[in-house]
């Protein structure tokens, strides 16, 4: 008899794992050779969840290296983004994919995270990368059973991971990501208070572009398109003066806001918000035609208008269609240890999970979290149109007047090979807890994925208790 539904199937394949099981994984397709680093990946049993992780053992000290967690935003974007666009010690050969019968090729990067800390890539929430349920009650998330469920999963590896426990812990994340990283944290803080075990040593987090207050994030793209010369002085005042500078909850009947709104629309159309000064590109997949530029480009305006030398890379998004064409090979993801038939087609960002935003804001835990002994970096492209500096700067400023925050040190660049990488500033709240904000120079969202070096400079100071 023909099992009922692809659930049946999928649930009894998965009755017989343990709670946590965890593999080494030495090669890996499209990289030359075996891998330079220490690379494990695993499912760990949270509820009906079975959340899969990649794990890279710090290359410097792992016994003394701090330990972080890593989100990816999204929601539903896998952290393999994380792993090969961002932070991570892999990235594409783009030469080579291009000239080697179109199989993706990888190779080491230099600059990343794991040279001074270990880092688990978790793929959160259910539905994202290779994290899939066991029933079909699982598959709907929200930002706070996201958060839970990190929560879970955390304290299960650890057990399993024992040699981690006494190593500070970090909790970080980007983009979407910037919503759960501080409700994960008030959960671990609490936890350690309640005497859950295993105690964490958690010593700080990071949030990169973080969303934060969803009005915040939206209303300061005005200020934002203003301070880049997207629009005019005049579009500017008539929005301001029109629309109280809310520009989110507009009454349809005060025409002269409508009307500026609508020249402030007819600006930035053509604007990419991930990066202002970048193409305007769709989504590509593998199944477009991926070898050729125009295949990605948004519209034919736009492509009969661009320079017709321009390299045929011109699109970022392609570099995103070889992690699709990557995962989704059967060679691959044995080398991965992947559970066969748990998940139909991996995606680098999953559109179609079951999500619920719950939690608008958490600007307010941001606030909670200044109770504890925690260092704290909040990170943005100037480039980034998606979550503008401006929003982030906002909700800081928020937590300084309602905290009291001691300015420890005043706007200044910083610098990565006599060049300067961004500018900061640093907040302190005694005895123990502080928050560095930085910006990353010419940074799109998100800023690790356009400025990897530098981004890996501002994370091994801080991480280390240096000043950026």
């Amino acid at each position: 008899m023909a099992l009922a539904t692809p659930l049946i199937f999928l649930l009894l394949t998965t009755l017989s794992y343990a709670a946590v099981s965890r593999e080494t994984v030495s090669h890996l397709p499209g990289f030359p050779g075996k891998l330079p680093f220490n690379l494990e990946t695993g499912y760990v049993s949270v509820g009906d969840a079975e959340m899969f992780y990649y794990f890279v053992e710090s290359e410097d000290n792992p016994r003394l290296d701090p330990l972080m967690l890593w989100l990816t935003g999204g929601p539903g974007c896998s952290s393999w983004n994380g792993l090969v666009y961002e932070i991570g010690p892999l990235e594409f050969d783009l030469d080579h994919s291009l000239t080697e019968g179109g199989f993706p090729r990888l190779r080491s990067y230099e600059y990343a995270w794991t040279k001074t800390a270990s880092i688990i890539f978790l793929d959160s929430p259910v539905g994202t990368g290779f994290s899939y349920s066991t029933t079909q009650e699982g598959w709907p998330s929200s930002d706070t059973k996201a958060a839970n469920e990190a929560y879970q999963f955390l304290l299960k590896w650890l057990e399993e991971h024992p040699q981690y426990l006494q190593i500070p812990l970090y909790l970080g994340g980007d983009a979407y990501s910037g919503i759960i990283v501080p409700l994960l944290t008030k959960l671990v803080a609490e936890g350690n208070e309640a005497g859950e075990q295993p105690y964490l040593n958690l010593k700080g987090y990071l949030v990169g572009s973080p969303n934060t207050d969803e009005f915040l994030d939206s209303n300061s793209k005005i200020q934002f398109a203003h301070r880049m010369a997207l629009i005019s002085d005049k579009n500017y005042d008539a929005l301001r003066n029109s629309c109280n500078e809310n520009y989110i909850n507009v009454d349809p009947n005060n025409t002269d806001c409508v009307l500026a709104l609508d020249t402030y629309e007819r600006c930035v159309n053509g604007i990419w918000e991930n990066h202002i000064l970048e193409p305007k590109c769709s989504l590509g997949s593998p199944q477009d035609d991926r070898w050729n530029r125009r295949s990605l480009v948004e519209d034919d305006n736009e492509f009969l208008l661009s320079t017709p030398h321009l390299s045929r890379l011109l699109c970022r998004n392609f570099n995103y269609t070889l992690s699709e064409t990557l995962l989704n090979d059967k060679s691959v993801q044995k080398a991965l240890h992947i559970r066969e038939g748990t998940v139909k087609r991996w995606s680098r960002c999953n559109k179609t999970i079951s999500y619920t935003k719950d939690r608008p804001s958490v600007v307010g835990v941001h606030r909670d979290l200044a109770k504890y002994e925690l260092n704290v970096l909040v990170t943005t492209g100037d480039r980034d149109m998606v979550v503008p500096f401006v929003a982030v700067v906002d909700w800081i400023n928020i937590l300084k007047k309602s905290l009291k925050l001691t300015l420890a040190e005043y706007w200044r660049p910083w610098f990565v090979d006599a060049q300067v990488g961004g500018y900061t500033r640093k907040f302190e709240k005694k005895p123990f807890y502080s928050l560095t904000y930085a910006t990353v120079k010419g940074g799109g969202h998100t800023a690790a994925e356009y400025y990897r070096k530098e981004c890996y400079e501002m994370f091994n100071r801080w991480v280390n208790y240096f000043p950026l």
